[in-house]
């Protein structure tokens, strides 16, 4: 039973059933997306799982691409949520590591790598996926480059490609691992590989 179909609309001002209603659309529709993919979920499954009728989805969302799309930029923040978060209190170089990590632990995660690795690229089109990602996760990484640039742990040099240098190669080493039969080894030689590239920043002692 979905959280629309044990509330009382009637009881709500409009924007909380605006609210409740683009929730319970959202959830049902992630849900669904994590479990079964894209292309084999129908606008029926949506609104049968979230208890609203498709009217209320087009109103909202317009449709089921434009729902997809909200979904896919939760996630994204959702990650960079999780990359901001990874070690607050610790030193820039110790935040840039463990970001790193935090950002393919979380974009791999069941039901997330279904929905913002495999599906969004094709679904969206990659320059509105990366967009996104570049709104996301982005901007921290950009942060904790000029903050070790500033401190003199890397040797001072252009950022924005450094940025997008680094970004890349977490986003294709995340899509790798998505499909990966052994995550958790193969992070770990991912995360190996990823550190030796970043102790090449460094400079020199």
């Amino acid at each position: 039973m979905s959280t629309v179909e044990v509330v009382n609309m009637a009881t709500l001002t409009k924007p909380e059933q605006r609210a409740l209603t683009t929730r319970a659309l959202l959830d049902a529709a992630r849900g669904l997306f994590a479990q079964h993919g894209y292309g084999q979920v129908t606008l029926a499954d949506i609104v049968a799982t979230a208890g609203v009728t498709k009217g209320a989805l087009y109103h909202y969302f317009g449709g089921k691409d434009e729902l997809f799309r909200a979904i896919v930029a939760e996630a994204h923040r959702e990650v960079a949520e999780r990359v901001a978060s990874a070690a607050p209190d610790a030193d820039p170089w110790t935040q840039l590591v463990e970001g790193c990590r935090a950002f393919l632990l979380a974009s791999t995660e069941p039901g997330v790598e279904q929905i913002l690795l495999l599906d969004a690229p094709s679904v969206l089109g990659w320059e509105v996926w990366r967009g996104l990602d570049a709104r996301s996760s982005m901007p921290e990484l950009h942060d904790v480059l000029v903050r070790l640039m500033d401190a003199g742990t890397i040797t001072p040099r252009p950022v924005a490609p450094l940025v997008y240098l680094l970004s890349g190669a977490m986003n294709e080493a995340a899509m790798w691992l998505a499909r990966s039969p052994d995550r958790e080894r193969d992070l770990a030689e991912t995360m190996a590989a990823l550190t030796t590239l970043l102790d090449a920043l460094r400079s020199p002692r």
